[in-house]
């Protein structure tokens, strides 16, 4: 049986853009869960990557394995902190779905091609998905997800001052309220995504030769956690170490991150949802030193796997294959297939700009190589 909920958790849902009969067996945001996990979207996350190309090699996180693993995050705080863990793992699920091949190099790639017409953001591309170009229902396109979950995703890095423009155009019809901080759920998220993503990037870094061992334990955090590691299993095998010291650096984050949000809502004693959302600060978080010790980490990646050259090699190869595509596609939107010919119109048109994008971003890393070979190898039938 699962604790009760505390009285600043999300209790009731504000319902749907398009109003439904909820289901008696599930609760509004697992009936969320369950249509993300069916969504399309969702599905390509296997074939997207975090750092390395998907042909790397099989053992590197995906996009798919990074969501599963912020949501089994999301669920232990949310439970930590007596939340609603349905719409927290909702979120960690949905958190990536705009996401679009090749990590933050495509989406940098992409941001370039969309200057001239307002960018490109993954968040408000994560919003898009779920709420126009998943087309499953015949009633009306997107999965007509709760607010709460729309609002998460959109929030996921906080109040959202200047929205992007297809954000701002959802916002309209079914408000968000951009300016405020998200559920005490979203901050969960959005907090166990960092967590992830430091500490499986260090050890997908490792697994990938491009640090030591040694070199990850000189951050003071990460050595505490192997010398533990190594004091608890005195005849460990070199191979095992990385993960042992990864499972303890997660866990070391989550206790701090459950000691410091209870001390902010203890100290904020809010009565509702609504007190968390209207606090002016997120409650949600990492205590000082903690936070030093998770910039550390991120410098150290920052440095030594970002910046590395044989990524830096990978992420320009994969920035000019979407900008040439998109320059095609753009230039002659009567080379996309089926209905993105239609959707597209006129070449050269914000409106054509804006169907290339959703189209490129939805590709998964194997299938925007292909396309790309296609478009530019003449002997490559079409």
């Amino acid at each position: 049986m699962r604790p009760a909920k505390a009285p600043w958790a999300v209790q009731r849902s504000r319902g749907r853009l398009h109003p439904e009969a909820e289901d008696p067996a599930r609760s509004p945001w697992q009936r969320d869960r369950d249509r993300i996990i069916h969504s399309r979207a969702f599905r390509r996350l296997q074939y997207k990557t975090q750092v390395f190309v998907f042909h790397e090699g099989d053992h590197f996180r995906t996009r798919l394995t990074h969501s599963i693993e912020v949501a089994q995050i999301a669920r232990s705080l949310a439970r930590m902190l007596a939340l609603d863990e349905d719409l927290a793992e909702a979120l960690a699920l949905a958190h990536d779905l705009g996401h679009p091949p090749f990590g933050h190099a495509g989406e940098e790639a992409l941001n370039a091609c969309m200057k001239p017409h307002g960018g490109f953001d993954h968040n408000a591309q994560s919003l898009k998905h779920v709420t126009t170009l998943e087309r499953r229902y015949a009633g009306h396109d997107g999965l007509n997800l709760t607010w709460e979950t729309l609002e998460g995703l959109a929030k996921h890095n906080g109040p959202v001052r200047r929205p992007p423009g297809s954000m701002r155009d959802y916002d309209a019809q079914h408000a968000l309220e951009l300016d405020s901080h998200a559920s005490a759920e979203a901050q969960v998220a959005a907090l166990s995504d960092d967590i992830a993503y430091n500490n499986h990037d260090l050890e997908d870094g490792l697994r990938a030769g491009l640090f030591t061992l040694d070199e990850v334990a000189a951050l003071p955090l990460c050595g505490e956690a192997l010398e533990r590691a190594r004091r608890a299993h005195p005849a460990m095998a070199e191979d095992r170490a990385a993960p042992e010291m990864v499972r303890r650096v997660i866990a070391a984050m989550i206790a701090d991150v459950a000691a410091e949000s209870r001390a902010r809502i203890a100290a904020l004693a809010p009565d509702s949802a609504e007190a968390i959302r209207a606090a002016g600060r997120p409650v949600v978080g990492f205590g000082p030193e903690m936070a030093l010790r998770n910039e550390e980490i991120r410098g150290f990646l920052r440095e030594r796997m970002y910046r590395h050259f044989r990524v830096n090699r990978a992420t320009q190869k994969s920035k000019r294959a979407l900008q040439v595509m998109f320059q095609l596609f753009h230039g002659g939107p009567q080379m996309l297939p089926g209905r993105w010919r239609d959707w597209a119109g006129q070449a050269g048109t914000p409106g054509c700009a804006q169907v290339v994008c959703d189209y490129i971003a939805g590709m998964t890393d194997r299938f925007a190589l292909e396309e790309y070979r296609r478009l530019t190898d003449p002997h490559i039938a079409g």
